[in-house]
């Protein structure tokens, strides 16, 4: 069965938003619409949906120009079997000392490596993408100069993959927290998977807002892999929860917005102690004073 994308972009939250509820009422309605910041704090939004059904040009055309948004791409979409699809295109993960891997590649794990099992459908978070590359490689680095953490917090944890590496190396005490409840559901699982069963305690929290988090802290290593915004806004609390010359390791940061996440941390106290480039993207590595 085909499958049809309708996408636009127009300025302003409310108004993508509610472009993105008058699509709900089409004809053929979409099986799913998505609204999103195109990058953050740029105010350009990005809204689409899907359909079964070839969607009607006229009333897509209507309700761009009625909302101010440019009009409509449609596209109709090859099938595919989108597993075999992602599979074939996520090869397994080097990060020092750490490989991560899906199970299809499961023979593929050398003997000499930690291993972290993330299925490929997990595009964000299995390693592949620049920011999550970049904070294992920053944790190898300091593993490697001999640094060794019994608290640590991951707070955006995606699939956990940089809570459960942690956990991996030094056991101790490792919460992993996301604003996302399916995110904690996806953390969860790939803790059984890789036979950790509490070894990472995963609860729903924006920012350090869980009484786990607050109970835990102060914190030898914290992760946060989200965006810059949040990234800012986290500066106080995260200096707060981070003992005296314990380490953050930040990424979701492009690389033209490295120097201000950088700043605003230095002014909270943390000082950078280094920074890795992977495409578009920055990680920093922070130490508190």
């Amino acid at each position: 069965m085909p499958t049809y994308t309708a996408l636009t972009t127009l300025t302003g939250r409310s108004q993508a938003e509610a472009l993105g509820a008058a699509m709900e009422r089409l004809d053929p309605e979409p099986t799913g619409i998505g609204v999103f910041e195109v990058e953050d704090g740029s105010g350009l939004w990005e809204v689409g949906g899907y359909f079964t059904d070839a969607p009607d040009d006229a009333a897509l055309a209507l309700l761009a120009a009625a909302f101010g948004a440019k009009p409509f791409a449609i596209s109709e979409l090859p099938e595919t079997d989108w597993v075999a699809h992602v599979r074939r295109g996520l090869a397994p993960v080097e990060a020092g000392r750490f490989f991560v891997y899906g199970s299809h590649d499961a023979e593929k794990v050398p003997a000499d490596r930690i291993p972290l099992l993330i299925e490929a459908a997990m595009a964000f978070g299995t390693g592949h993408h620049g920011t999550t590359l970049g904070c294992l490689q920053a944790l190898d680095r300091l593993i490697a100069d001999g640094f060794a953490a019994t608290r640590v917090a991951d707070i955006g944890c995606g699939t956990a993959v940089l809570a459960m590496a942690a956990a991996r190396v030094w056991g101790g005490e490792v919460i992993a927290s996301d604003i996302d409840p399916v995110a904690v559901e996806v953390a969860e699982a790939n803790l059984q998977a890789n036979g950790m069963g509490g070894a990472v305690r995963c609860v729903e929290a924006a920012g350090f807002g869980h009484e786990a988090l607050a109970r835990a802290a102060p914190y030898d290593l914290i992760f946060a892999n989200i965006l810059k915004g949040p990234l800012i806004a986290l500066a106080p609390d995260l200096a707060a929860h981070l003992r005296p010359g314990g380490h953050a390791i930040l990424s979701g940061i492009l690389n033209e917005q490295a120097d201000e996440v950088a700043a605003v941390y230095a002014g909270a106290g943390l000082a950078e102690a280094g920074r890795d480039r992977i495409g578009e993207w920055t990680t920093l590595l922070l130490t508190r004073n």
